[in-house]
């Protein structure tokens, strides 16, 4: 397996064999997340080449995934080239989970700035679950959940920019 590199081809083939070797296990994302202590989207997201497999983690990964092979976990140690195809939005299951941001975003955008402040919420300080429940009418629904830290905007004064000298 060749490093990631820059190129969407070195790590559309290391994806492809994590796939691989999820697929041959015959485990779930959350069959591996509950092995791992992991979020089963965080399980996802490694396998995708789309997070960094942290040293602590990688005993509990092989003892999920034993094909695992030495390369691929030092491979999924290195910091991954995160990105996203945007042809991904075709697919109806993304393109109905950004329908429900687009739609619903303003509305969270006002309870998030009424309950913290002026700010945001981190995709980095991010947890994310998916989860299957049953309805009150017995139908299966799907619970997606986004835990990420608030940020608040700060007020831009010049006294605290540490790049300008002081005067």
């Amino acid at each position: 397996m060749e490093p990631q590199g820059e190129g969407s081809a070195a790590k559309g083939s290391t994806v492809r064999a994590l796939m691989a070797v999820k697929h041959q296990s015959g485990k779930t994302h959350s069959q591996i997340a509950a092995e791992t202590g992991l979020t089963n989207v965080y399980v996802a997201q490694l396998l995708r080449r789309q997070a960094q497999l942290k040293p602590a983690t990688v005993p509990a990964l092989r003892a999920a995934l034993p094909q695992l092979t030495d390369e691929m976990v030092a491979e999924m140690m290195r910091p991954p080239l995160r990105s996203y195809d945007p042809n991904l939005i075709q697919e109806p299951a993304i393109y109905r989970l950004n329908e429900a941001v687009m739609h619903f975003g303003e509305s969270i955008k006002e309870i998030i700035n009424e309950e913290f402040g002026d700010g945001i919420m981190s995709a980095i300080d991010f947890f994310c679950s998916v989860d299957k429940v049953k309805g009150v009418d017995g139908k299966d629904r799907v619970v997606v959940t986004f835990d990420g830290k608030y940020l608040p905007y700060s007020e831009q004064l010049s006294e605290h920019m540490v790049s300008r000298p002081r005067q």
